[in-house]
């Protein structure tokens, strides 16, 4: 069995898919942040540990502003998980990203307000990571390599994901400040994951599944919103189909990202506060998180 323990968060898409090939059980973990969005299916796939989460909850219904992302992180962390792969649907900003195609992205710019993004945000323990290039340059090879052998184009490589709070879409005018800032993505739910992701020292890769182009581009005349709707639904389904073959495919290869990946160590530089001023209480909420930098039991 492979050292590496990969986490998989997306729709109900991958979940289905997973589900019949995943020998294991729905497990139930308990975190200082709540519970998670669903209990975690874990098993294994291929030879590799595999844990799947899926985002919006069992039922689709936590909306992306009140997905419990902290607990979620927490929980895959306290499982033991080193690696996450993450999907979700977004609106492309860009001609040639068209709906339907796959996009691994390699920036970010965070437009949420209403969520919290840090398991440190309170007195105690002062961690500051290094969040230039938020998404594990290592994930991100293998999904690009793993994608020449999926159907269709091949995923795009790089682009700027605008992660907004919702649940509405975006105006007119905010989509095209959008394509402005240089953004090439627009959707709700990558932040705070992948920024959780790296304070619990995990590597983070996200596979976008753009479904239509936002708003900026005007609509085929004449079509009307179920029309546009339908069609939107059916480049997801198709999106989603290509994303799990990807996914599949780059778990077969995984082996190859290196374990002593820079995220895996993210906390080496980040702990501004003395350990032995870590407050008992912090070190006890925290242990799975903190426990390899700080050598905690």
């Amino acid at each position: 069995m492979s050292e590496h323990f990969i986490g998989l968060i997306g729709g109900t898409g991958l979940g289905h898919a997973l589900a019949d090939r995943l020998e294991g059980d729905a497990v139930a973990v308990e975190t200082p942040f709540g519970a998670p969005s669903a209990p975690i299916l874990v098993g294994a796939l291929d030879g590799v540990r595999i844990a799947f989460l899926p985002r919006h909850g069992k039922d689709h219904s936590y909306p992306p502003s009140a997905v419990p992302y902290r607990a979620n992180i927490f929980a895959l962390k306290k499982l033991g998980v080193t690696h996450i792969i993450a999907s979700g649907a977004t609106g492309s900003l860009r001609e040639e990203i068209r709906p339907g195609d796959l996009v691994i992205p390699d920036q970010v710019i965070d437009k949420t307000y209403r969520r919290r993004s840090s398991f440190f945000d309170e007195a105690g323990a002062a961690v500051h990571v290094e969040f230039h290039a938020p998404f594990c340059p290592h994930l991100r090879s293998l999904l690009l390599n793993a994608g020449k052998a999926v159907e269709g184009t091949p995923p795009t490589d790089g682009g700027t994901y605008v992660c907004m709070e919702g649940p509405a879409f975006s105006t007119e005018a905010e989509s095209r400040m959008h394509r402005a800032w240089g953004g090439d993505l627009i959707g709700m739910t990558c932040m705070p994951e992948a920024k959780l992701a790296r304070e619990a020292e995990m590597c983070f890769g996200l596979v976008a599944l753009p479904t239509d182009y936002d708003c900026w581009r005007p609509h085929p005349e004449g079509m009307d919103a179920r029309e546009l709707l339908k069609e939107i639904m059916g480049n997801l389904e198709e999106a989603t189909r290509r994303s799990v073959a990807l996914i599949e495919a780059a778990l077969k290869q995984i082996t190859k990202v290196p374990m002593d990946c820079a995220c895996r160590k993210a906390l080496d530089l980040a702990v501004w506060t003395r350990p032995d001023a870590i407050t008992d209480s912090v070190k006890r909420k925290m242990a799975p998180v903190l426990q390899r930098r700080l050598n905690l039991a």
